[in-house]
């Protein structure tokens, strides 16, 4: 099932975040995708130095407007967002799927609630934890948190399978149908591997692959995109997260084998449609 979807994020002319690490992993599966770009960036941020604007709450919603004097939002399937550099853009963003949502009761809108992680600590603004937690996250169908954002979202400590099960039926109670957990280490994860959950009406879902040993921009990106087309397409949980997790794995498995800094989106293009390795979530 093709399907159009809107994605407000960064984007970068050189490597793969935001957008660019978003959209062309969705368009390789037959996707049409509406890129809305919150900023335009040389490159990512990681490398220290950059180029580029930011652009303002106003210019999203002035695009936004522009398609809808299309007739196109009856057309949207869903709304994906990413990283929000102020409160300001995050309003606009919500305004989006509302607009959205008004022309198309069928369209869904999937938060990747950006705010930090575990070696890091928060990394955006002031008052963005805030408003992800009590505004968007909340106007959510679906989450796509690491495991540090689950745990400021929840309130809780995630340190064993079970609580990481109570997390999410806390940020459910907020509103979220279906929430994936990215880069899950609880008590028996074993330290080769690494976890993914997700929970949703039809159950809960883990999933484990080996551990890579790399860490690079934009692979969140990438695997809230895949996560949520192939929900949409399905509305299965166990199936979205087996296919973008087999897909995401092979992504970062050519990336660490090519020994590259930068996600390699395109030259690893085929996991996307055919993952080298299949892995089957078990049910908790």
């Amino acid at each position: 099932m093709q399907m159009n979807i809107l994605s407000i994020q960064s984007w970068v002319a050189y490597g793969h975040v935001g957008n660019a690490s978003a959209m062309f992993p969705m368009q390789r599966l037959g996707h049409e995708v509406w890129g809305l770009q919150t900023v335009q960036f040389s490159n990512h941020t990681g490398y220290g130095s950059w180029r580029g604007e930011v652009f303002g709450a106003e210019h999203i919603q002035d695009l936004v407007a522009g398609i809808d004097h299309l007739g196109a939002l009856p057309r949207c399937d869903g709304v994906l967002s990413g990283y929000m550099g102020t409160a300001q853009i995050g309003d606009a963003i919500l305004d989006a799927v509302g607009r959205v949502k008004a022309a198309n009761s069928a369209a869904h809108y999937c938060c990747d609630p950006v705010m930090g992680d575990i070696d890091t600590g928060m990394y955006v603004r002031p008052g963005i934890p805030e408003f992800m937690r009590d505004r968007a996250v909340p106007a959510a169908d679906i989450i796509t948190p690491n495991q540090f954002e689950l745990d400021f979202l929840s309130g809780r400590t995630t340190s064993t399978l079970e609580d990481a099960r109570r997390a999410c039926e806390a940020v459910h109670a907020t509103g979220p149908r279906v929430i994936m957990v990215t880069s899950l280490h609880t008590a028996d994860t074993p330290a080769d591997s690494i976890d993914m959950l997700a929970s949703g009406p039809d159950g809960c879902y883990r999933v484990r692959t080996p551990k890579l040993g790399i860490s690079v921009n934009g692979a969140g990106d990438a695997i809230a995109a895949l996560f949520f087309v192939h929900w949409k397409s399905s509305h299965s949980t166990a199936e979205a997260l087996g296919k973008a997790s087999s897909s995401a794995y092979g992504l970062l498995a050519r990336t660490a084998a090519a020994g590259s800094r930068e996600i390699l989106t395109v030259a690893a293009q085929d996991e996307f449609v055919t993952p080298s390795r299949v892995f089957t979530p078990e049910k908790l």
